[in-house]
């Protein structure tokens, strides 16, 4: 197809029915007046000004360039867009993307025919918006998203608490808090700031007064109706980010109108995420939108239903720029035959199934609290420690189990299942299980890994909690992955009661007694399969140039206090500051974490996340700084919450929202 060329709107204010304002910019096919094009939506609170500028503008005008109309629109009380948002995917967000779809359906440039995609908040509310089935939206791409807010979400996994939900709340404190661009909105913008800086919520408050899966979390999710949903969409995803299962989850209970891909990247658009080999997103959407947006016949609805990137042994690394691998394609995907494993009497990790009734061997587990520490982050942004390090620093607080060396390679694709039974001394208890990579050299690579909150042993909608030294069956089923054991390597189990602090521990450390004979692993067979090939960005280096005013720094260490008992975890992110080139805004965002804990008392866990935001041009500055931190007691989580606003040097709003108690619930 011939390249077109196209106009770049900086800005179009679209006005919904309420009042509201929103802020979107436009990438325009020229002659579209004349020529009716399709479009593709994408809206967000990251501020298309400046926060997702660098990869709008990898993608957009490559889709203008295709004759696509992309439209980015700035949800409500964010970038430049009026008003106050109210939350999360909630039911005003998506009633007003379905006002959007329509407006752009009826523009005179539209041919009536609309997609919408996105990563991370884009990507959940486009799957979300699409089961609403708005007239005009006739396709998705979702990136790193998923079908069940509760349990594959930043939240809460398997009724554990995530250190990422303080982490998130603050980052969206930090967002919500900045300035508008005076540039766009004119002599406003202070009026327009205030307002933000006065109403803006601290979402934690309400995503923690639901620590169990209610109607709360059940709004959104997908899979609450996968049988209703029936726009086609891609799902994609990366072995290396949090949402690694949803591609699979989405081509299980959508069949034929999903279409999963799955690579070995972080959080980001796999046409520029590490680690390598990355995909060519552009040609790939760009094909699915001429099918589904103007009915061009090219086959894209005839792809495989699975394809799938099978890491090749991988090792930790300081950074991971390219993972060994294949790619796979299935033309459908069913639950696989597992390959089952079981512990023998002395430890070993043995093929087969458990031995039934075989005597209790019951061994006492009670990992130190700071076990975790080479966990990563529950969502990864770049390919360094944010992944997952070499196991054996937590391996030393776990109960493991491993093969003797592999006589051939073992190759896997789907979420392993751990079973066991145990006895606990308390109504709940946190349990982790990864599944582990031992390379002849005894490096440890974390394949995969699961966490269950024992007081959702039934379900995330009614824990229950455990009758005291009861003894009590338990199923695990870990992340999926898609991975490839080498001959010679070893397969390892590694069981332990903590995971921090990637999860906060419950109020009471008892420990368990775990009956080694119960356990058994089942491993997910990756089956018949095609080997394939899938083609690689033609641009090595997509996102744009910036000009540097200050570099970017990253700082991620653990520091084990010995006088003192206390163990920290510090992440210092500082992206630079840079100046795009075209709008002379210069921006800066420092993110300083902390967790701390004291490896034998759960109710002295901390953590406290502050981000400060600087935006300026010559003559004009502003700069928050947004806090939020954690506490807890053995029935409360203790959480607060601070924006503080200057202009110009000189501080113009301070915020305290003061220290909130809210009850745990089994958690």
């Amino acid at each position: 197809m011939s390249q077109r060329s196209f106009t770049t709107i900086e800005n179009q204010w679209i006005t919904l029915g309420d009042g509201t304002r929103l802020a979107a910019r436009i990438w325009m096919p020229d002659g579209a007046e004349k020529d009716p094009v399709p479009a593709v939506f994408e809206f967000l609170p990251y501020r298309k000004r400046d926060g997702t500028s660098p990869r709008d503008e990898s993608t957009y005008p490559v889709f203008a360039a295709a004759g696509i109309a992309g439209v980015r629109v700035d949800i409500r009380g964010s970038g430049e867009s009026s008003g106050i948002i109210d939350g999360e995917y909630t039911e005003l967000e998506l009633a007003n993307a379905c006002e959007l779809i329509a407006w752009i359906a009826a523009q005179p440039w539209s041919n009536g025919s609309v997609g919408m995609m996105g990563i991370s908040w884009g990507g959940f509310n486009c799957l979300q918006v699409a089961a609403l089935k708005p007239p005009a939206l006739k396709a998705v791409i979702s990136i790193a998203s998923t079908v069940d807010r509760y349990n594959d979400d930043i939240h809460y996994k398997n009724g554990c608490h995530l250190s990422a939900q303080l982490s998130w709340a603050a980052t969206m404190l930090a967002y919500q808090s900045r300035s508008p661009d005076p540039a766009i909105v004119g002599d406003d913008w202070r009026d327009m700031w205030r307002q933000r800086l006065e109403q803006e919520p601290f979402f934690m408050e309400e995503w923690l007064k639901h620590q169990r899966r209610d109607d709360f979390w059940r709004h959104g999710s997908i899979c609450e109706d996968f049988a209703g949903f029936d726009i086609p969409a891609i799902v994609i995803a990366g072995w290396a980010d949090g949402y690694r299962n949803t591609p699979l989850l989405a081509a299980e209970g959508l069949g034929e109108k999903a279409k999963a891909l799955i690579g070995p990247w972080i959080h980001k658009y796999p046409h520029f995420a590490w680690p390598k080999p990355r995909v060519d997103f552009h040609g790939e959407a760009i094909a699915w939108w001429n099918r589904w947006l103007r009915g061009e016949r090219n086959g894209a609805e005839t792809m495989p239903s699975i394809r799938a990137y099978i890491l090749d042994a991988i090792k930790p690394a300081t950074r991971r720029d390219l993972d060994p691998g294949f790619w796979i394609a299935k033309p459908s995907w069913q639950q696989p035959d597992m390959q089952c494993f079981y512990v023998e009497q002395f430890g070993a990790l043995m093929e087969g199934m458990p031995i039934p009734h075989a005597p209790e061997h019951p061994v006492y587990l009670r990992s130190p609290l700071d076990t975790g520490t080479a966990s990563g982050e529950w969502f990864t942004l770049k390919p360094d420690a944010e992944l997952a390090i070499d196991q054996r620093l937590d391996d030393a607080g776990s109960l493991t189990f491993q093969t003797a060396p592999l006589v051939e390679d073992h190759d896997y694709l789907g979420r392993p299942v751990v079973t066991l039974t145990l006895r606990c001394d308390a109504e709940t208890a946190n349990l982790c299980a990864r599944l582990v990579d031992v390379h002849p050299d005894g490096t440890a690579t974390r394949v995969s890994f699961g966490v269950l909150n024992l007081a959702h042993r039934n379900g995330n909608a009614a824990p229950e909690p455990l009758n005291k030294g009861e003894l009590t069956s338990i199923t695990i089923t870990l992340d999926a992955c898609g991975y490839r054991f080498r001959k010679g390597h070893r397969i390892r189990l590694s069981l332990s009661t903590a995971y921090w602090p990637m999860v906060l521990p419950p109020p009471e450390d008892p420990g368990l007694t775990i009956d080694i004979t119960s356990i058994g692993l089942a491993l997910p067979k990756l089956g018949a399969h095609e080997i394939i090939d899938i083609k690689q960005p033609d641009n090595p280096d997509p996102l744009p140039k910036y000009i540097e005013h200050a570099p970017a720094s990253t700082k991620r260490q653990v520091v084990r206090d010995l006088q003192a008992g206390v163990t920290r975890y510090e992440i210092h992110e500082d992206t630079g500051l840079f100046e795009h080139p075209g709008t002379g805004l210069s921006t800066r965002q420092l993110r300083e974490e902390t967790w701390s804990i004291a490896p034998n008392d759960p109710l002295s866990m901390t953590g406290r996340s502050t981000w400060t935001c600087d935006m300026q041009r010559p003559g004009w500055s502003v700069t928050t700084v947004a806090t939020a931190s954690i506490r807890c007691t053995a029935t409360h989580w203790i959480i607060a919450a601070s924006v503080i606003a200057h202009e110009g040097g000189i501080k113009i709003f301070e915020k305290d929202f003061g220290e909130t108690a809210i009850a745990r619930d089994l958690m």
